[in-house]
């Protein structure tokens, strides 16, 4: 009686059986989770369309076994996840597949999941309207291996007229976050006559990330010898660039000529690790110190994160 009791509750809890015990129909779930879905898009800029699309197909309208115990609504695998996990087979028998406190949270994750891999960043430049090209996009960057997977998506959207949670006026328009794309550009730097950096310029082009000065390497280049062209310690251009020795550097290889920032750009707040990435690798493209990441992310110096791993890049 006892387990009887602790099952139902779970699925209610869950939310995904009526009250009379059915299952949901796919109108009552997108009813239930509309909500969540437009709060997602105004917060990352993936239409709800397509979020309550993917939802709608990845959990059976929220009746499979993943989003009814696990709350995963979008059969997210583990991925170098770290939170609590579930084992369910898939492609293959006993996958890992991560599990949530609640289906709010799914939802968020997605949206991390989506707008935080380089795989999918190029889909945020699409008009938040465009449900057509997010779902190609999604199906050729490999978020699913069916090959009807866009059009399944596609199909629910028309069909349930998905698109009405799309719609967004002008002001919330305007508010929707940069791309990624756009959030992580590099702009050229300039100094006026009297910056330390000036005389520099001249012969260089100097470009900044995150606020921070940076050059390309060029055939030849070591920190010591930049350190003398810059008017810098040879120590202090190794810790800007966090390496501890002197060394050639490859053509176009990133310096920074002052302090990296302690945490990322705004709207970058997240990065998912992928094959082959490492800390100091990311450090340089988000110009943040490398000790911060560590830092943020609970991990042992020296170490390097799975692929998969979503490394936070601000101060939690």
């Amino acid at each position: 009686m006892m387990k009887r009791l602790i099952l139902v509750l779970t699925l209610l809890i869950s939310g995904v059986w009526t009250m009379s015990g059915q299952k949901l129909t796919r109108q009552q779930y997108i009813e239930q989770y509309a909500d969540i879905a437009v709060r997602e898009m105004k917060a990352t800029g993936i239409p709800a369309s397509i979020t309550l699309a993917q939802a709608c197909l990845e959990s059976g309208d929220g009746n499979s076994t993943l989003a009814r115990m696990a709350n995963n609504h979008f059969g997210i695998k583990c991925h170098g996840w770290k939170g609590k996990s579930v084992k369910h087979t898939d492609d293959l028998p006993d996958e890992c597949f991560r599990s949530y406190d609640s289906a709010d949270e799914s939802f968020r994750d997605h949206s991390d999941f989506l707008r935080y891999r380089d795989r999918y960043a190029s889909l945020f430049s699409l008009e938040p309207t465009d449900y057509k090209g997010w779902a190609l996009g999604l199906q050729k960057a490999g978020y699913a291996t069916a090959q009807t997977y866009a059009s399944s998506l596609i199909r629910i959207i028309e069909e349930n007229d998905l698109t009405r949670f799309d719609r967004l006026d002008e002001a919330a328009r305007q508010a929707l976050p940069p791309t990624p794309l756009e959030a992580e550009t590099s702009v050229a730097f300039k100094p006026l006559p009297g910056h330390k950096l000036y005389t520099a310029s001249l012969s260089r082009e100097i470009r900044t990330t995150n606020g921070v000065a940076w050059i390309q390497a060029r055939e030849g280049d070591t920190f010591a010898q930049l350190a003398r062209e810059y008017n810098l310690f040879k120590r202090e251009l190794r810790r800007f660039n966090d390496v501890d020795r002197d060394r050639p550097l490859q053509p176009g290889e990133t310096v920074y000529l002052e302090a990296k920032k302690n945490q990322s750009a705004p709207h970058l707040d997240k990065h998912v690790v992928e094959e082959g990435e490492t800390m100091r690798g990311l450090a340089q493209r988000y110009a943040v110190k490398m000790k911060k990441l560590y830092e943020y992310n609970d991990l042992k110096p020296g170490s390097e994160p799975e692929p998969g791993t979503i490394l936070k890049l601000r101060k939690p």
